[in-house]
């Protein structure tokens, strides 16, 4: 992914208010990203633990998605959920479901759409090995990271396809 600045990630939101992404908290390490290892920018709102965004390059332009966390803490600390963006599994509440506010008509009455996805939005960092679970990456894949990459960005841009249908 290209570097992006703050005002191109605020103008970015399809799913909520002008004013709602201009409230928002953007990460506090915007600056040093390693931004040749991310296919999408992800993180979690300091202010509201609740709250996501991620930011990915859609169709020859940015589109920002703000995302509301499901609490799922009552599962187990031993229970494995495994991430639909990059196949992680991980424990101790490592995914969750994650919302989003369809966008247009279907929005403005209340429509979402879930995806489970790694609550710290590190997918891109899982695909490449440069992260790992506590788990481990425990499907024997004879896929490549390549195919591991691609697989991961085409599932991202299916959920957002589904934003937009």
């Amino acid at each position: 992914m290209e570097p992006i600045t703050e005002r191109e990630i605020r103008t970015s939101f399809v799913n909520c208010s002008k004013g709602e992404a201009l409230r928002l908290g953007l990460p506090a390490d915007l600056a040093e990203k390693s931004w040749p290892d991310l296919d999408f920018l992800g993180w979690r709102d300091p202010g509201a633990p609740e709250r996501a965004y991620l930011v990915a390059p859609y169709e020859g332009r940015l589109v920002g998605v703000s995302l509301r966390a499901s609490g799922g803490g009552a599962r187990g600390f031993g229970a494995r959920s495994m991430c639909s963006v990059c196949f992680t599994t991980r424990t101790g509440g490592g995914v969750a479901l994650m919302t989003a506010r369809r966008t247009g008509e279907a929005g403005r009455q209340g429509n979402s759409i879930g995806q489970y996805l790694c609550t710290d939005l590190q997918c891109s960092l899982f695909v490449r090995g440069i992260k790992t679970s506590a788990v481990g990456h425990d499907l024997d894949e004879s896929i490549d990271p390549a195919g591991r990459i691609a697989r991961a960005n085409a599932n991202l841009h299916s959920f957002l396809n589904r934003l937009f249908a």
